[in-house]
């Protein structure tokens, strides 16, 4: 939306402002000092060069763990507000930290919580969703001629206590604040190059994505691909907004994931978009429990059951993605217990339109049974079928998986994914 000022330059005959960047830092890209630095001069550099700069950073490094970790050491199970209040400390630290960064280069920052940027959540801690953004604030530093730094993976419930958003939280946030701007693309730097068809340090010749469907992307992502949030790719769909994820430590273009996608880095579009893994993917089991009292109490703290089967004592269930602890304290809440019954991991097969392609559902299964991998629950969506198998099988399953579905050509190799020691 135009601001009043944009209003009156237009009537002018001014050009309007070109849109701010909106970038967003992964825990890796601000994981040290030197690093910090090294955001700080691509921020100042891209100001420099006429562009507004919003960059909404993660807590450093393995920081957030660090919390965890000093919470659980406290109390074995904290007050989840008491938590967030914890957690929440990792990104303004960063985002206070990379301020300082850019005045030693001779610019000026403002770092922004949640709170202060705008970012209304609802009052669910540990796994909030978002609300709304009123950018004022940002709006008005960027007109200030700041970058304006954000917190990110944060928030404030309607009772005015600070939120967390989940895990990779900060995707989130960052989507949510281009929404908001009316910026129609957001660059999330990280620590891998691009997004692939397989993870590659499973999958040595997976290849390299150029662009994936909005679609893709976020089945891709439900299913265990870590380079994105799912919700991140939710607010993408949503709002029409083409996320740019890219390396940290280099210039290289990286992966669009948008409406419309090329496919392989060279290549036209495939059946199969990619091969995406759990290592953990645990079956519980509640006894003398209803299957809507599970899955009304796993809502209540945002965890989305996958796959829900009665039997004669209670109920099996899935819930991907989520900790075992996490489970646990749901169902504590409602006075029901379960029990993980088999630890497993998954390999999902993701394909639009699986239900119209029974062949690729064929081919999926003859390949594991073929090299002697047993699921032991299987699962589909519009999008991807997955298979529970044995921990012990997941990385040999994602890799026959990728050989029977994405052809070996044109392959570009990754062999080591960690970014050199020396690396800027």
């Amino acid at each position: 939306m135009s601001t009043r000022n944009d209003i009156e330059a237009a009537r002018r005959g001014a050009v309007a402002p070109a849109a701010p960047l909106v970038w967003k830092f992964g825990g890796s890209s601000v994981a040290d000092h030197d690093r910090l630095r090294a955001v700080a001069e691509r921020m100042v550099a891209a100001q420099r060069s006429g562009r507004g700069v919003v960059a909404v950073l993660s807590a450093m490094g393995k920081s957030t763990d660090q919390l965890v970790g000093q919470a659980y050491a406290m109390s074995a199970r904290p007050p989840m507000r008491e938590l967030d209040a914890l957690l929440s400390v990792g990104e303004s630290i960063s985002c206070a930290l990379a301020s300082m960064a850019v005045a030693e280069l001779g610019s000026r920052a403002v770092s922004l919580t949640g709170a202060q940027a705008g970012v209304s959540t609802d009052d669910r801690h540990g796994n909030a969703r978002l609300v709304e953004i009123r950018p004022q604030r940002i709006r008005e530093a960027l007109a200030e001629g700041a970058i304006v730094l954000v917190t990110g993976f944060q928030g404030v419930g309607p009772d005015g206590d600070v939120t967390t958003l989940g895990r990779g939280g900060s995707d989130a946030s960052a989507v949510a604040v281009a929404a908001a701007l009316g910026v129609d693309e957001c660059e999330i730097f990280t620590d891998v190059p691009a997004v692939f068809t397989a993870d590659p340090r499973v999958v040595p010749d997976a290849r390299r994505l150029s662009s994936i469907r909005h679609e893709e992307m976020l089945e891709m992502a439900e299913a265990g691909a870590a380079v994105l949030q799912p919700r991140s790719v939710e607010l993408a769909v949503s709002h029409g907004i083409d996320i740019h994820l890219r390396s940290s430590f280099s210039a290289e273009e990286g992966t669009w994931i948008r409406r419309e996608a090329a496919g392989f880095e060279g290549t036209g579009s495939s059946e199969v978009a990619g091969i995406a893994h759990r290592r953990q993917e645990s079956i519980y089991t509640a006894d003398d429990t209803g299957a809507g009292t599970v899955v009304a109490a796993l809502a209540e703290r945002g965890i989305a059951v996958g796959a829900l089967v009665p039997i004669d004592t209670g109920v099996r269930f899935t819930a991907p993605g989520a900790e075992p602890a996490e489970v646990s304290a749901a169902l504590d809440a409602v006075g029901a217990v379960a029990k993980v019954d088999e630890e497993l991991g998954s390999v999902s097969v993701v394909s639009l339109g699986i239900a119209r392609k029974p062949d690729v559902v064929v081919r999926a299964l003859a390949a594991l049974e073929a090299a002697g991998i047993a699921p032991r629950l299987i699962t589909t969506t519009p999008g991807r079928i997955t298979a529970a198998v044995p921990s012990s099988q997941v990385d040999d399953a994602v890799r026959l998986l990728h050989r029977t579905f994405i052809p070996a050509a044109v392959a570009t190799i990754v062999s080591d994914l960690r970014p050199p020691a020396d690396a800027a």
